[in-house]
């Protein structure tokens, strides 16, 4: 269920220091930014159905001790905040296999697209009236959910030469500190941040995460770009 703005809540961080992140995820966003993250002297743990799975131990094993692996429900418990980058027909279960997810940042990088060549024709499967996001806060358990990091593939997040001139992440989300914790992560990154407004704005920035993705894969422009904005007053 949704959880309340005004309900009590221990504060987030307040400092850029080192914090623990779940990822639930070990596809290529996951790897990415687990990656980007770890040199950043976070600590990432990745939540997974089969921790001991041997794709999670080779992708352990390569990147070193700072990493770990825990089942759905652990993997969130120390963490300050929680990164969901699972294909979308798996988001709303894996969520729902969370538990409870008081005081935690829950910040939601997938896309409501399936992953095919059909799927890619066919476009988002929710919109307009909703979004992933939503679908997502309305199950999380009291999870403060944050939009980001759907608006730019693997290989912009992955890659250290990248510069906050070059690239824009929109967010979006109801609960202030968790848009500043988000940003701050973002900033690891070197992604500029532009926060949007409340959550259901997420119906805005899921069309543009779609853009990116019928750009690289239908028409040609191929994963290595990503939107930026530029501010012209003054010039």
């Amino acid at each position: 269920m949704r959880r309340s703005r005004h309900g009590a809540h221990r504060l987030l961080p307040r400092s850029t220091g080192t914090m623990n992140i779940a990822i639930i995820g070990t596809g290529n966003v996951g790897k990415a930014l687990a990656e980007r993250w770890l040199a950043k002297g976070h600590h990432v743990m990745f939540g997974s159905r089969d921790p001991a799975a041997p794709k999670i131990a080779a992708l352990l094993a390569a990147l070193g001790p700072a990493a770990s692996s825990a089942s759905l429900e652990d993997a969130p418990t120390e963490a300050d905040v929680v990164v969901l980058a699972v294909p979308w027909e798996a988001a709303l279960t894996t969520v729902g296999a969370m538990g409870d997810l008081s005081n935690k940042v829950l910040i939601d990088a997938t896309n409501p697209i399936a992953m095919t060549p059909e799927g890619l024709q066919e476009g988002l499967v929710v919109g307009h009236q909703s979004s992933a996001a939503e679908q997502i806060a309305d199950v999380a358990m009291n999870a403060r959910v944050v939009k980001a990091f759907n608006q730019a593939g693997a290989g912009i997040m992955a890659n250290p030469a990248v510069k906050e001139t070059d690239c824009t992440m929109f967010i979006c989300g109801d609960d202030e500190e968790a848009k500043r914790l988000t940003t701050e992560l973002a900033a690891d990154l070197s992604l500029r941040v532009l926060d949007a407004g409340p959550l259901r704005q997420a119906r805005l920035l899921e069309p543009l995460g779609m853009l990116w993705i019928h750009m690289c894969y239908l028409r040609g422009q191929g994963p290595n770009f990503c939107f930026s904005v530029t501010d012209i007053a003054g010039h």
